[in-house]
């Protein structure tokens, strides 16, 4: 089945416009670096054409029907997909880098049965949100604190993110865990262990030869999709090229790998999920390592599935959030023996 842009679970960790290469401007330069009105874009006719792509994809793929909503913040015009019932308690869901809130395409039905999700589209990347300057990780955390008041979601939060939206979620679990309920960690960027050698070179050579090295590096960390569903896998490379064709080279920092204390120091339940044939790292050694310093986290393997995982398991992976978002607060101890799901 192919995906609303391409990217059911194509959770990218880092591309930038033409290249993938940090940014060396010190932090001042980049503060006072001033944006156009279609930022992140090259231009406005970039801007218009990947909101077209966007909006011819969701009204074939997008599977229920959402409110589309723009909320104002400081950091610029945020674009989400409003789902469920009105009321219920609310699920946000933060996408992978240079993907959108139709990456959640494969679970939004099966998350907004008994949930209000909120899909949004991160600010400075891919997608509809326009932010008014470049911005740091450190931005996106006062950036997604406006964004909750604005939306009235003050307490209570279920956070879920995937590759570098996990990330953040983790990085927001530590910085204002009073306005969590539950968060789930989904094959984050990083956070748990350092990002593998050969992903960061063969992810930098796509960067500067995307034609020759892009499609190699989609198979490489997409292998089950690309197995089980190879249009998908084309509709990914699709995406991508859009998004390195439209996009302004700008500044990604990688996120952080969060210390011992940082992990011990979470206190509400968080569900960690990778694939095993993950390739950022190595699945068996994030769960390893969480069960040494953070036993109060859930951790799962997930079969036949890489960094893929939302898409090419579904299924799966629906379950294991629905079942911990629903858990009774005692029975956490359980939830957080470590599995490896056989099919």
């Amino acid at each position: 089945m192919q995906t609303p842009d391409g990217t059911k679970g194509f959770l990218f960790f880092g591309f930038s416009g033409s290249s993938a290469s940090a940014d060396v401007s010190s932090p001042s330069q980049k503060e006072t670096m001033r944006t156009s009105a279609y930022y992140p874009y090259r231009s406005e006719a970039a801007r218009d054409f990947c909101f077209a792509y966007f909006d011819s994809l969701a009204a074939r793929e997008w599977p229920i029907a959402s409110e589309e909503r723009t909320v104002p913040t400081m950091y610029g015009a945020t674009f989400l997909r409003i789902s469920g019932p009105s009321g219920a308690p609310p699920l946000v869901l933060l996408p992978g880098a240079a993907t959108t809130s139709l990456m959640w395409a494969p679970n939004i039905q099966a998350l907004s049965a008994e949930y209000q999700t909120f899909a949004v589209d991160q600010i400075g990347d891919f997608g509809r949100s326009i932010c008014t300057k470049p911005l740091r990780l450190k931005d996106l955390l006062p950036w997604l604190n406006e964004l909750f008041d604005a939306l009235g979601l003050r307490g209570g939060l279920n956070l879920v993110g995937v590759s570098s939206g996990g990330a953040l979620v983790a990085q927001y679990a530590l910085h204002f865990p009073e306005r969590l309920n539950r968060v789930v960690l989904l094959a984050p960027a990083a956070t748990v262990l350092r990002l593998r050698t050969e992903f960061l070179v063969r992810l930098t050579l796509a960067a500067i030869a995307r034609r020759r090295c892009l499609p190699s590096l989609v198979r490489w960390i997409f292998a089950d999709m690309a197995r089980k569903d190879p249009k998908s896998l084309d509709a990914t490379l699709e995406q991508l090229l859009i998004n390195m064709r439209n996009l302004q080279r700008r500044y990604i920092q990688a996120p952080p790998v969060l210390t011992d204390a940082e992990w011990r120091s979470l206190r509400m339940p968080a569900l960690f999920l990778a694939g095993e044939h993950e390739v950022i790292y190595s699945a068996k050694r994030a769960v390893h390592r969480l069960k040494r310093v953070a036993p109060q986290v859930s951790v799962e393997i997930i079969p036949d599935a890489g960094h893929d995982l939302t898409f090419v398991q579904a299924a799966m992976v629906n379950q294991r959030i629905l079942e911990f978002l629903k858990q009774e607060p005692a029975a956490s101890e359980k939830f957080g023996a470590f599995a490896c799901v056989t099919p």
